[in-house]
């Protein structure tokens, strides 16, 4: 009995062993367990094309990672909707948690990607709404209202986004088209904008939260890790390039050096100033899918034909036209993305054509100031040689035969002798070839050389 009662111990103790182990393990488990991860991205200023490619890294990045949510803290009047529409898309398309922290206004593009995450956050005097489409007026004016058909492609894709998120359709239409009547919220001929407490009396919004800790603690993320991905240089940089006044900016340089550079000898500044510039701006709008190389032939056959006009075909053609359009529609398309109306590609035309213009006003000032500018003297003749610097005219017997008629004795090819009043005179033609025979008149005289022309009226008396 001893011996049973020591064998019941010993299986006594080892129990209460093992479950002191498990219990330390379950605590050291429960201890070491991983903090849930958000990232947070602040969505403020212009909306432009660089943000695009920067949110879908970090959403990638995200789910990569095991993140828990992604919050977008937004504040924004808006900007360009293709990029908003990029935004939207991958949104919809995420699989991670994503949440829109309206902090303190997403208006405009700022509320179709609010609409596009699972969770709208928004904080006390927060606004969402007001997402009419407009087009840049002339400069210094105001904006213009755009043709129905925007605003209808702009309703349509507010009601589908709010649709996929189970929100009210009809409210996120009244945020884009005036003429959406809701009984109680908004009467025909305004455009809705929602206060705070509004949107969450109408399940625009979720919830709502003043910082980022109130945000956690309502989506049950208290303790989360905070990350705050920022934008890589390349992304800073695409963001500049494809602002619209740097684009447009880029745009005039590369035409001005380019044409600056066809018009002056050899290969130059700026010609490496012209090229560098359309460089940098088809590199941005390549980042960001909306250059191509479509685009960049168009581009290089626009300049291609200028040069034909401008050194091969006298005058101003059919080569030049067809290199002008070619240009344009280029560039232009460079400019446009998802969402383009007819409407938006003549915006972006007219981008083309002012920054065209101002490329070649400035190109025509510039070659008429060059040979006073001290760098330019080195590529430019001077247009008067004084005598002081060792520079004689033209002969007197040589300048006397100016306007003189005769006769070419030999064929001029385009130098031969041409018999002016009785005397063999050592000639050229003006660039054409004259038989032996033909009436000719001297056209002018440039130093020694006598330049000579056709005479084309027959009905002039021939010397004997």
């Amino acid at each position: 009995m001893r011996h049973i009662g020591r064998w019941v111990a010993g299986v006594g103790g080892l129990g209460l062993a093992l479950l002191a182990v498990a219990g330390s393990s379950a605590a050291q488990g429960s201890a070491g367990s991983p903090r849930p991860v958000v990232y947070v991205v602040p969505v403020e200023g212009i909306i432009d094309l660089g943000l695009a490619p920067f949110i879908r890294r970090v959403l990638d990045e995200a789910v990569g990672g095991g993140g828990a949510a992604v919050v977008l803290e937004i504040n924004t009047f808006g900007g360009r909707v293709d990029a908003a529409v990029l935004i939207r898309d991958d949104l919809l398309r995420a699989r991670i948690k994503s949440v829109a922290w309206v902090n303190k206004r997403a208006i405009s593009a700022g509320a179709l990607i609010s609409l596009a995450t699972e969770t709208i956050v928004m904080a006390d005097g927060g606004t969402i709404g007001a997402a009419t489409p407009v087009q840049v007026g002339a400069p210094g004016g105001p904006a213009q209202p755009v043709a129905e058909k925007t605003v209808s492609y702009m309703r349509k894709e507010f009601r589908a986004t709010a649709e996929s998120r189970k929100r009210p359709p009809l409210v996120a239409e009244a945020m884009v088209d005036a003429d959406v009547e809701i009984p109680g919220l908004i009467e025909k001929g305004k455009l809705l904008t929602l206060t705070t407490d509004e949107a969450l009396k109408h399940k625009i919004a979720d919830l709502r939260a003043d910082d980022l800790a109130a945000v956690l603690e309502r989506l049950s993320l208290t303790g989360a890790e905070i990350r705050r991905p920022r934008p890589t240089w390349a992304e800073a940089l695409v963001r500049f390039l494809t602002h619209p006044v740097l684009s447009s900016l880029l745009m005039t340089i590369g035409i001005l050096g380019i044409v600056i550079e066809l018009r002056t000898p050899g290969f130059g500044l700026p010609g490496i100033l012209g090229m560098g510039s359309l460089a940098l701006f088809f590199w941005g709008h390549w980042l960001v899918n909306l250059a191509g190389w479509e685009e960049v032939l168009l581009v290089a056959l626009g300049l291609l034909l200028l040069a034909l006009e401008m050194f091969v075909l006298p005058g101003f053609g059919i080569a030049g036209v067809l290199g002008i359009a070619a240009l344009v529609a280029g560039l232009g398309l460079s400019l446009v993305g998802a969402g383009a109306t007819w409407r938006t590609l003549g915006v972006a035309a007219g981008r083309v054509g002012v920054s065209l213009a101002l490329a070649l006003a400035g190109a025509v000032v510039l070659i008429r100031m060059l040979p006073r500018m001290p760098f330019g003297r080195a590529l430019v003749l001077g247009a008067s040689m004084e005598a002081e610097q060792g520079f004689v005219s033209a002969p007197e017997t040589e300048a006397a035969w100016a306007g003189r008629r005769g006769m070419a004795v030999s064929p001029l090819r385009p130098a031969g002798i041409a018999n002016l009043d009785g005397q063999r005179v050592d000639v050229v033609s003006d660039g054409e070839y004259i038989d032996a025979g033909t009436p000719v008149r001297v056209a002018r005289v440039d130093g020694n050389r006598v330049v000579v022309r056709r005479l084309r009226d027959d009905t002039e008396e021939k010397p004997s």
